[in-house]
């Protein structure tokens, strides 16, 4: 291969740094010996002025023959460390005054002939002392001058500078032989480089896709915290509320009031009833979205739940809506509450429904799924393993990326005022969620949308049957039983012992668990324990019961809660033999719940 010129030069470039450092050499040796005869001409002339000086200095020295004054004069050249000796003599030739700074100089006994004279290392001056045109004596100076090997090695410094930079040539020439060698095995590296790079970018965007995919779930999961805190509160006071219309109403019941007035008051309270059950359904889907719901799991066949709720969709959906489903065969079973697995889906086909306002096609579909570790990786709330996959697909609007973003937020919706809570699909995506399932929404403005629900394998061996509706029953008095309530919210309670008392059953209450254990030694027939889930004093509803039951394994237990906590629910689930009724809930619902439990205690085949 022909290298070209620079390479060429490159090539060379050692031996033509040789030669320059040789010639830097050399010129630095000139230049120091210029810079020596520079050096000596400098200091002979310092010496000679200092001569000229005192020469003239001892003038009138001389004349009077003052030898006292004339050796002042010449002591003080002693201030300069160069000066080694001075002397001054007469017309006649004689010594007449003088100065060594050491023992091992000599000083001319005689004057010397004037003029300069340089030996190794000193540099001797003769002047004749002149006065009026008349030689009437002579000054001598010798100094000494720094050493020629001292001299040079100032200037020895720069010629090693300059060598250095020489030989840096050298080993510049050499590495760029190296370079251009190595030149060739980069070039051979560049499309490599190139591919490599391509393949970066590729996983940066998705890096950057799973970054945003990991923001919005915990945005979602912020989102959810304080919606769950805020449901509970809420319950709460639908508790009262609800519970005060229940009490009102069955006392109502026995007053003496016209017609009229009697009506109004029913009307009234239906009204307020029905606008509390509203509310209590929002809390109730802020607690799904927060994943704070208790839910009762179990193994359930998708396909079959599908299938029997075709005719809830077809009058729930109208004519003008085509609905199709597609499911698969040998179906994998999946663990989760069924019903508010059909609450999710109707959801969802009513959400299809609204966006199709001139009619269209729904589709739903089941299949088997797995997600393996690198769907896992770009989705990290999901575990990669086995799944049930449930998706829903319309022939609707479709959704930008502005809304997607914002689409399982609570209460976002893009509906007109009043045609939505914006709560569905947020309840969706925490009940899904809490079941440990995954959820995907992929839309396309004018094509329509798809929303994906991925729910855990379960690889248990027979499905369990489909919640069949409970019959309503009878909800009898037994003046015998006795029930403690402990709740801590002055309100709640008042109303629950104020439920229980007109449904016939002995009340005792509590505050706390404290002071529910005193109630339970003190009231040794009472025959179940209604406890609040929270409650102060250091231990929890649970605990109560826990406690309670070591003196009492008879004792029944019905817990309430305005939302799911860890006490009797983990992962998501009721625990096994915990019966539960959730705020704000009805007399009749409690009736018929307490009913169950003392009923199922005291009937053997229960």
């Amino acid at each position: 291969m022909k290298l070209p010129v620079n390479a060429t030069l490159w090539k060379i470039a050692p031996a033509m740094a040789l030669t320059a450092a040789a010639a830097i050499l050399a010129a630095g040796v000139l230049i120091g010996l210029f810079a020596d005869n520079a050096y000596q001409d400098q200091k002979s002339r310092e010496i000679e002025v200092q001569d000229q000086i005192l020469a003239s200095t001892l003038t009138a020295a001389l004349s009077f023959q003052d030898r006292e004054a004339a050796q002042e004069y010449v002591d003080a050249l002693r201030l300069n460390p160069e000066v080694q000796a001075v002397a001054a003599y007469d017309i006649a030739g004689a010594r007449f005054v003088s100065y060594a700074r050491s023992p091992d100089v000599r000083v001319p006994a005689g004057a010397p002939q004037p003029g300069e004279v340089r030996a190794a290392g000193t540099i001797t001056v003769a002047t004749p002392v002149v006065e009026r045109g008349q030689i009437i004596g002579t000054v001598f100076v010798q100094a000494i001058t720094e050493p020629l090997e001292r001299r040079l090695a100032r200037f020895a410094s720069i010629a090693l500078l300059m060598a250095m930079f020489a030989l840096i040539l050298g080993l510049l020439g050499i590495a760029q032989r190296m370079l251009s060698k190595a030149n060739a095995d980069l070039a051979a590296q560049a499309a490599m480089l190139a591919t490599t790079n391509e393949m970066l970018r590729q996983q940066i965007a998705e890096r950057e896709k799973a970054e945003e995919a990991l923001r919005q779930t915990q945005k979602i999961e912020a989102i959810g915290h304080l919606t769950g805190g805020v449901a509970h509160d809420f319950n709460n006071i639908l508790q009262v509320v609800l519970g005060g219309l229940d009490v009102l109403r069955r006392r109502m019941a026995k007053w003496q009031l016209s017609d009229q007035v009697r009506a109004d008051l029913e009307r009234y309270l239906g009204e307020v009833r029905a606008a509390s059950q509203r509310g209590a359904d929002l809390t109730r889907q802020l607690l799904a979205f927060a994943r704070r719901q208790p839910l009762e799991p179990k193994d359930t066949d998708i396909n079959k739940l599908v299938q029997g709720m075709s005719d809830l969709l077809r009058r729930s959906l109208g004519e003008q809506v085509e609905i199709e489903t597609v499911l698969a065969g040998g179906l994998w079973r999946t663990q989760c509450d069924p019903n508010q697995l059909e609450h999710a889906l109707l959801n969802l086909a009513v959400n299809a429904r609204d966006a199709m306002p001139d009619g269209g096609r729904l589709t739903i579909e089941t299949a088997n799924a797995h997600l393996d570790e690198d769907y896992s990786r770009w989705h990290q709330d999901v575990a990669p393993g086995q799944y049930l996959l449930l998706a829903v697909t319309d022939t609707g609007a479709g959704m930008s990326r502005d809304v997607l973003a914002h689409v399982f937020e609570p209460f976002f919706t893009t509906k007109e005022v009043g045609r939505g809570t914006g709560l569905g699909l947020s309840q969706v995506y925490g009940f899904i969620k809490q079941s440990g399932g995954h959820v995907t929404l992929y839309s396309e403005v004018g094509l329509g949308t798809t929303v994906k629900l991925y729910l855990p394998r379960s690889f248990s061996s027979a499905a369990a049957p489909l919640p069949a509706p409970v019959p309503p029953r009878e909800t009898g008095r037994s003046p015998s039983e006795t029930i403690l309530v402990v709740e801590d919210d002055e309100s709640v309670r008042a109303l629950a012992i104020a439920t229980l008392g007109d449904l016939g059953y002995r009340v005792v209450q509590a505050r706390d668990s404290g002071e529910a254990l005193r109630q339970l030694d003190a009231y040794p027939g009472i025959d179940l324990l209604f406890t609040d889930v929270g409650l102060p004093g250091g231990m929890n509803g649970r605990q109560l019961a826990d406690r309670a039951a070591q003196a009492r394994p008879d004792l029944k237990v019905l817990f309430t809660s305005g939302y799911a906590r860890n006490a009797i629910v983990h992962g998501g689930r009721l625990d096994e033999g915990v019966a539960l009724i959730s705020k704000p809930f009805t007399a009749d619902a409690l009736a018929v719940k307490i009913r169950q439990i003392l009923d199922k205690s005291s009937d053997p085949a229960a």
